[in-house]
């Protein structure tokens, strides 16, 4: 036993030369460096996968974030005493036929209103011709006729193309509608069953953390619900300044153009300003130079209400990012997934927030604590039958294992 043990510690010290021969430094980077290519490798592909359903995963996203702005309406008619049967199909039915009144209402001021701004349009178009020959550009008039010839002569040279365009634009129509329906039809489950769909994903994960994933989900459901609340509220603030501008200075179409602040408004920071452009166009094009900027004055105004009051107000420290983390999450969402994947990005980067700050707390009563913004009083969902609706610790919702 001697000799063999004299024998191995020779070979152990020749050992620990070459392994020291390598800077820690070295070898720690190593180490890093082959476990984030795992985690790029694995990141790459869910991004695949989730690229090749994106037809499904899309609807089923917005139906989450849906879920999170009528959750409390419903939750309170539950309490109220109706059925949750009942009242999911009453807030689903009363959202659809409001954003159905205002698109009707929007579509009906849009064409009330385009025959006066085509007229303006046109008359501004003569004006710039005059300009382009009178001014000091000293453009012929054959010049601009013949390029306005040019483009007549390319829109008919390109017509099969705008025609197959055409049947793609009706393609995208039909893919509209199934993802809408998709979306409907998934929002009903998750405001009528969602904490059993929750709780039926998450058994998978292993029991010894399972009610810290479950904790995590609904604080991240949590900020969700105030994420849309008070990015409905903000939008609705900017559209009504915006449009009020718009009206006060006689800007055709003030109400569309209104409507689209709104609904741009969703996308935080840039959604709004981008829109907004869109009424300094048409006030330059309609009212001049000096009206498109007044108007473009007051887009600015409303951003920075928006930035330096409403956002920090409403949305308050536990779903507050920085914008900079805003703005990369709408490039990058814009970059993977379109305008929706813009709309998205924000809500996932908040879920994500809150999810991971509640994963990372010592223990439950802190992961409770950093969720200010919600009132403790309403669960994300209705406790089931098998769980207590509060813990010992500060009235949590738990779930059993």
């Amino acid at each position: 036993m001697a000799k063999s043990g004299a024998a191995v510690a020779p070979e152990t010290e020749q050992r620990r030369p070459a392994a020291e021969s390598v800077h820690p430094f070295v070898r720690v980077g190593a180490a890093w460096t082959w476990r984030l290519l795992v985690l790029f490798v694995g990141l790459l592909a869910l991004g695949y996968v989730i690229s090749k359903l994106e037809a499904v995963v899309i609807p089923v996203a917005l139906a989450l974030l849906l879920a999170a702005f009528l959750m409390p309406s419903v939750d309170w008619m539950n309490r109220r005493g109706l059925p949750r049967a009942v009242a999911v199909i009453i807030a689903v039915v009363a959202t659809i036929g409001v954003v159905a009144a205002i698109l009707s209402f929007v579509v009906e001021q849009f064409v009330q209103g385009l025959p006066a701004l085509s007229d303006q349009f046109t008359a501004s178009i003569t004006k710039l011709q005059q300009w382009l020959t009178e001014g000091p550009l000293h453009f012929s008039e054959d010049q601009i006729r013949s390029a306005g010839d040019n483009v007549v002569r390319a829109v008919q040279s390109n017509q099969e193309a705008l025609t197959s365009g055409a049947l793609t634009t009706a393609t995208v129509i039909g893919e509209i509608f199934a993802g809408a329906f998709l979306t409907l039809f998934t929002l009903v489950f998750f405001l009528y069953g969602g904490d059993q769909i929750w709780e039926f994903v998450t058994r998978v994960i292993p029991k010894n953390t399972r009610s810290r994933v479950r904790l995590a989900g609904r604080q991240g459901f949590s900020s969700l619900v105030g994420y849309t609340r008070a990015t409905v509220a903000v939008a609705a603030v900017d559209a009504i300044g915006i449009g009020t501008g718009l009206a006060i200075l006689g800007v055709p179409l003030a109400l569309p153009l209104a409507s689209l602040v709104f609904i741009g408004a969703f996308v935080p920071i840039i959604g709004a300003f981008v829109t907004g452009f869109l009424a300094v166009l048409v006030a330059l094009v309609t009212k001049g130079l000096l009206t498109a900027l007044i108007v473009l004055g007051i887009i600015i105004a409303v951003m920075q209400l928006e930035g330096h009051v409403l956002q920090p107000l409403l949305l308050g420290r536990a779903v507050r990012l920085h914008p900079l983390a805003v703005v990369l999450a709408i490039a990058t969402g814009l970059v993977l997934a379109g305008i929706v994947g813009a709309l998205l990005a924000v809500p996932i980067v908040a879920f994500l927030k809150t999810a991971v700050r509640s994963l990372r707390a010592e223990d439950q009563e802190e992961a409770y604590e950093s969720l200010v913004s919600v009132d403790p009083s309403t669960p994300m969902y209705p406790a089931t039958p098998d769980e207590p609706d509060e813990s010992t610790s500060g009235g949590l919702a738990t779930t059993r294992d």
